[in-house]
């Protein structure tokens, strides 16, 4: 084999060795391309996941609120005490995670007697003021709405209200719609209402005094493997519709 053909070979092989070369790069700028575009979703992913955990832990499993209109214009305000030093529009009870079911006859006699979040073994309880801090006379409406509900874990909630000390447990329609629990004293008052009602007349200086407590009835035929893992938010909404 003369030179020529040595150097002719020589510009072949080199010359192949470039072209796959340059498919290599070629396959690597594409790769890093694709794990860019992985790398930004799965942030994405995270990001969105952080969002709702940091929203609900933000407002909690139970929320209360009153317009900041009723607040400022007409003296309405929300404590978890009786004695308040800030005026508040929106109160959260602390969330109570992997709650297990648990009869409402276990519920300790004086729940309704310790102020703010008082979360036990298997229950919600949260302790607040409603109060008058204006100069007129306010008749006001209350509503209890469901929120959120996932995996039909409301077929088993109880909600017991505590107002002033009087005491009225709220359960779902049983599932078969012939009425309330047994255990309960009045239905939800709809799909996506636990209650209303309207106080009236709470004049200056007044306050209101709210428990709110909710379970999972063990005894209920709804409670189920099925609502295992479920979730359910609740709010409580006042507006005032009166003042004198």
């Amino acid at each position: 084999m003369d030179g020529k053909n040595i150097d002719k070979n020589t510009r072949v092989v080199y010359t192949l060795a470039l072209r796959r070369t340059a498919k290599e790069a070629k396959r690597y700028v594409v790769l890093m391309r694709l794990l860019k575009i992985l790398a930004i979703i799965l942030i994405a992913i995270v990001a969105a996941a952080y969002a709702v955990s940091y929203f609900y832990d933000k407002y909690g499993s139970f929320t209360v609120k009153i317009s900041k209109y009723d607040m400022i214009d007409q003296g309405l305000t929300l404590s978890e005490t009786p004695d308040y030093t800030t005026s508040n529009s929106r109160l959260n009870a602390d969330i109570l995670y992997d709650m297990t079911n648990i009869s409402g006859e276990d519920l300790p006699d004086n729940i309704d007697k310790i102020n703010g979040s008082h979360n036990g073994e298997g229950y919600i309880a949260y302790t607040f003021y409603l109060i008058n801090s204006g100069k007129d006379t306010l008749s006001y409406d209350s509503e209890m709405t469901i929120e959120n509900v996932t995996n039909g874990v409301d077929e088993a909630v109880r909600v017991e209200l505590f107002v002033n000390g009087e005491k009225t447990v709220y359960g779902k329609t049983k599932s078969d719609g012939s009425g309330k629990e047994s255990d309960c004293d009045k239905e939800f008052a709809s799909s996506t209402e636990v209650m209303k009602d309207r106080r009236e007349k709470l004049g200056p200086g007044e306050k209101d005094k709210y428990t709110v407590v909710i379970w999972l009835e063990g005894n209920d035929p709804d409670c189920v493997d099925k609502i295992i893992g479920g979730t359910m938010k609740l709010g409580m909404n006042f507006k005032i519709v009166e003042t004198t």
